[in-house]
């Protein structure tokens, strides 16, 4: 029986850490397609999100059956909490890849953005993409020295995401109104995919550590007016 419980755990490690492979390869190349007008690229995330959910649905299923005929603890049973809740995530962060797939594929011929906007989100791209590859190898070898990083290139992602406002706002820019759509969407899906994977570094360190540091939604609600 316990054997049957290590390859299970082994199976729902290994799946979370293609899961997590899959969503860096979506990044990737969903940064290629904004930054180069690349409709093949653009093609590839947009298929590719399939994989991403098969992987979440079967870590899903696994999750809970380990759940409910191991009936796991201490550790074990963190992994397979986290597990769950991890996979969620990537789930999310492979859709906000496919979002900006979408802007381009639709903008495609021609570049989504003029080139003066266009930098600003190809550096997040850059940093996003960066995130991606710290959260594959954070999953995948347990170091929570790429917490840290992921962390730490977070606050750049947010720094660049303020300047993708001072665009907006430039009157001189002579920027259409879907172009202010497209800066306002694709620096708000590049900064949410950088969120997502900050909560995937805390997760995992709770996986790791069993130190709960994740923010508190109901810290400033006084629970006794509600």
């Amino acid at each position: 029986m316990r054997e049957l419980f290590h390859q299970q755990m082994n199976r729902l490690s290994d799946t979370i850490v293609l899961e997590a492979k899959a969503v860096k390869k979506a990044m990737n190349r969903a940064s290629v397609a904004m930054r180069d007008a690349n409709l093949a690229k653009a093609e590839k995330v947009i298929d590719a999100d399939r994989k991403i959910d098969f992987f979440e649905r079967s870590i899903d299923e696994m999750g809970v059956s380990i759940l409910a005929r191991q009936a796991p603890v201490a550790s074990d049973l963190r992994v397979v909490v986290s597990a769950l809740r991890v996979s969620s995530i990537l789930e999310q962060m492979g859709d906000l890849a496919r979002h900006i797939a979408y802007v381009a594929r639709s903008r495609y011929p021609h570049a989504v953005l003029p080139d003066t906007a266009l930098g600003v989100l190809v550096k997040m791209a850059e940093h996003a993409s960066s995130m991606a590859e710290n959260v594959a190898l954070l999953i995948e070898t347990r170091d929570l020295k790429f917490a840290t990083a992921i962390e730490e290139e977070d606050d750049f992602l947010d720094e660049l995401h303020e300047k993708t406002f001072s665009y907006v706002l430039d009157n001189d820019l002579d920027l259409t109104r879907q172009e202010i759509i497209d800066i306002i969407l694709l620096g708000r899906y590049l900064e949410r995919f950088g969120d997502h994977a900050v909560s995937v570094a805390q997760r995992v360190q709770f996986m790791v550590n069993g130190i709960q540091d994740f923010s508190d939604p109901f810290a400033e609600v006084d629970l006794t007016e509600i």
